[in-house]
């Protein structure tokens, strides 16, 4: 494979997007489209900056794991293994499969999200959809080869479904762009602020928290686990130091779409959804398509459900590979996808995905249990995936030709800090109903 870059500017930078589409795909899942479109509800556009410093915290993050891919010998866990031991590199992989394979029963859902207002029958088709989707991916993990090429080739197709159907939705709607244009320029609302951490309500007992959906939108846009997955798809990509700035070029664009689709979203939800007062909730995708029906019509609905649909596919498809990579990469049995344990991890974490999702379909309730798991993980393991690459970025060895650049040290410093904060929230959120209860 030949990775030289081009000699023509266009063509470099077309050929450098790749690895970070694929980061950005899984980002922009139906969580992302879900807190955008409740962000664009609540505050209408006044929060887009928020929108912004956290694709710049994810820019810098995914930046600097593409470095560490290509510079350090070896993968993120190999280096730890070797440098700080093995059971800090199986605590990683351990870790992030657990969030990943706990999550990603979300993903399933997400999808059915997309396709249920469509269909009759929704039990039964429901359950078939799950099954038949985890079983064709099952399928192409085992009857392809080469799959990081053919990942990469239906990420790109997927993110510009995605781009597509929001932009038809947003023009359709006719923002007022002035005050989209406004809402970069930093303002918090009266009341956002008045207490950092969520606080417990004892007339209605429960957790408190009038940050939440500020918070969710900046962390479903920075995403620490997807921007450590990042140094192991350049390697996949076969990229070699002559591909540095190709690497940078490829943060920088692939999550920049994942930015602008965010607020393409999050533009549209404020025009049509903000002060409306026939929306008292959005508790879903699907409950975010139907509200936008009114203002859409059937068949803009039906392009608004599509590209959820693809944002749903794609984050379905890379959450597991991102689990299972990482897991048998913890336990020195590869990391490439193209590999037996990484594909059998992968496996695994698609049946953890789809069997909670049948049962949340069958039951009719939400894994409670499950999601409070997943987030508890969350507390440790986020903030461990950036203090292992910024330790990585750090080391005597990362000087001279190896040395990282110090705005993406800084940023991605500034970006665990905010990681620890989002964990310590998290942590908050899950004593409070404990202390109280």
């Amino acid at each position: 494979m030949n990775n030289e870059p081009s000699s023509n500017p266009f063509k470099r930078i077309l050929s450098s997007l790749g690895p970070a589409i694929i980061t950005a795909s899984v980002v922009l899942g139906p969580g992302s489209i879900l807190s955008a479109s409740k962000i664009g509800h609540t505050y209408g556009y006044q929060m887009i900056w928020v929108l912004v410093i956290a694709v710049i915290m994810m820019i810098a993050m995914t930046a600097l794991s593409a470095r560490l891919g290509i510079q350090l010998e070896g993968t993120i866990c190999e280096e730890l293994a070797k440098r700080a031991g093995r059971p800090i590199a199986a605590a990683t992989g351990i870790i992030l499969f657990l969030i990943a394979a706990c999550f990603q029963f979300s993903n399933n859902l997400g999808i059915l999200a997309a396709v249920e207002p469509f269909i009759e029958d929704k039990s039964n088709v429901s359950i078939g959809i799950i099954v038949g989707m985890n079983a064709f991916i099952i399928m192409a993990l085992y009857g392809f080869k080469h799959l990081y090429g053919l990942i990469e080739k239906l990420m790109k197709l997927l993110v510009a479904i995605m781009m597509i159907a929001f932009a038809i939705n947003l023009f359709q709607v006719k923002p007022d762009w002035v005050a989209a244009i406004t809402g970069f320029i930093p303002s918090i609302p009266e009341g956002t602020f008045d207490t950092i951490l969520p606080k417990w309500d004892a007339s209605t007992k429960k957790v408190q928290d009038l940050m939440t959906p500020l918070v969710a939108l900046y962390a479903t846009t920075f995403s620490v686990a997807g921007a450590f997955y990042q140094s192991y798809l350049v390697r996949q990509k076969g990229w070699t130091r002559a591909n540095l700035k190709q690497g940078l070029i490829d943060s920088t664009l692939g999550i920049s779409v994942l930015g602008l689709i965010t607020m393409m979203v999050l533009i549209t939800a404020a025009k049509v959804l903000y002060q409306n007062p026939d929306v008292t909730a959005l508790n879903s995708v699907s409950d975010v398509a139907k509200s936008l029906e009114p203002a859409f019509g059937k068949s803009a609905m039906v392009i608004f459900s599509l590209g959820i649909f693809a944002g749903a596919f794609s984050s379905f498809l890379v959450n597991a590979m991102i689990g299972g990579s990482i897991l048998a990469d913890g336990f020195g049995l590869g990391g490439y996808i193209d590999q037996k344990w990484p594909k059998l991890f992968t496996v695994l974490a698609l049946l953890v995905g789809m069997g909670v999702a049948i049962y949340t379909k069958s039951m009719g309730v939400k894994p409670v249990g499950l999601i409070i798991f997943a987030q508890s993980l969350t507390v440790l393991g986020i903030p461990m995936l950036a203090i292992a690459m910024l330790w990585l970025a750090t080391r005597a060895d990362m000087k001279g030709v190896n040395s990282i650049p110090a705005w993406m040290k800084i940023l991605a410093f500034i970006g665990l800090i905010s990681s620890v904060f989002l964990a310590l929230r998290t942590a908050v959120n899950l004593l409070l109903p404990l202390i109280n209860g």
